[in-house]
């Protein structure tokens, strides 16, 4: 009984196979193609995704003495939490000192800011008010990129 319950198995395992082969199903125990690692800056990927309109757009407090002092307070109450207190980055957010984000315009950083980047985690800051952003982009751009200490 047992020996002919195992053969029927065997006879159904058997043909399954042969119908997955002749459909060209993949199968579970096939070895899946080994892609090499590569760096992820995929992370900043977003910044190049800004409309060309909204990138050109000029930073109004660009040359505000006191948007830098202003941007600072706001950023610690909005952004450090997910990017660390100096733009450095934390565990939820990438560096803002970062080659990419410092040679983004102050139109991309602005855009970001306001539209968020829901799908990596980025909030949509787009009820904070407008001269308020502006200050977080003038603070952000004044952080500089991070420098490469010596090993």
């Amino acid at each position: 009984m047992i020996a002919r319950r195992m053969k029927i198995i065997f006879v159904i395992a058997a043909e399954f196979l042969i119908f997955a082969l002749a459909l060209n199903i993949p199968l579970i125990f096939a070895q899946k193609e080994i892609v090499p690692a590569q760096k992820d800056d995929s992370v900043y990927a977003e910044l190049g995704k800004v409309p060309k309109k909204a990138a050109a757009q000029r930073n109004p407090l660009e040359r505000d003495a006191d948007a830098v002092a202003a941007g600072t307070k706001l950023f610690e109450q909005h952004c450090a939490e997910c990017h660390g207190f100096e733009g450095e980055g934390a565990r939820k957010g990438p560096s803002l000192r970062a080659h990419q984000v410092q040679q983004a315009t102050p139109g991309t950083l602005f855009w970001i800011l306001t539209n968020g980047v829901v799908r990596r985690g980025m909030p949509v800051w787009s009820k904070l008010p407008e001269p308020q952003r502006w200050q977080i982009v003038t603070y952000i751009k004044s952080l500089g990129t991070a420098e490469k200490t010596p090993q």
